[in-house]
């Protein structure tokens, strides 16, 4: 007996991208063996950024470089490079944000050692059995890159003024506790 599974075309696409890159690694090997990977991979991959993105159309190249530095810090080079489709919050109109990462992750296993990391080093917490997944730490290299507002470069602020008339013009909003004034119980009406 045999089962049938369905994928989509966006998933083997992004799976046909992402062929050189492995979908977890042991991270100390890699560090041991100085492995690097290069290609690219889908943003229709990478489910957390996708919420974030106004389409998944494009992808992101990627270098990645395991090693020690010359103190002999195990850590893994992130080199990222793609153009992330996002909504102008000013405009509401699509753009392109190009986005560059260079970042240097020192593999730690506990938070204790965060503190022992050399200055520029940003902390990568492995699980304890030293497993890495590669496209998840890429992926989490872009959502850091993402602005808190985007804004497409160029678009200039809407200037808006109220005038005295506009605001004496709206209505008074009626007091949503003024039905409950007319239960209130008075004093003089209150039973013994």
């Amino acid at each position: 007996m045999f089962s049938l599974t369905l994928c989509s075309a966006e998933t083997i696409l992004a799976r046909a991208m992402n062929a050189a890159l492995p979908e977890s690694v042991d991270a100390w090997r890699m560090v041991q063996s100085r492995r690097s990977f290069q290609g690219s991979v889908a943003l229709a991959s990478m489910p957390r950024l996708k919420g974030s993105l106004s389409s998944t159309d494009g992808a992101v190249t990627y270098d990645i470089e395991f090693g020690r530095d010359e103190l002999g810090v195990a850590n893994v080079r992130v080199k990222a490079d793609a153009g992330l489709p996002l909504m102008c919050q000013r405009s509401l109109e699509p753009f392109v944000l190009p986005v560059k990462v260079d970042a240097t992750l020192g593999l730690i296993v506990s938070e204790s050692e965060e503190a022992g990391l050399p200055l520029g080093y940003e902390p990568l917490l492995l699980e304890s059995d030293g497993k890495l997944h590669i496209a998840d730490v890429i992926e989490d290299e872009l959502i850091l890159a993402l602005p808190v507002v985007p804004l497409k470069p160029g678009v200039e602020p809407v200037e808006r003024s109220w005038t005295d008339e506009e605001i004496e013009a709206e209505p008074p909003k009626e007091n949503p506790f003024a039905a409950l004034q007319k239960l209130k119980v008075s004093p003089k009406n209150a039973k013994k």
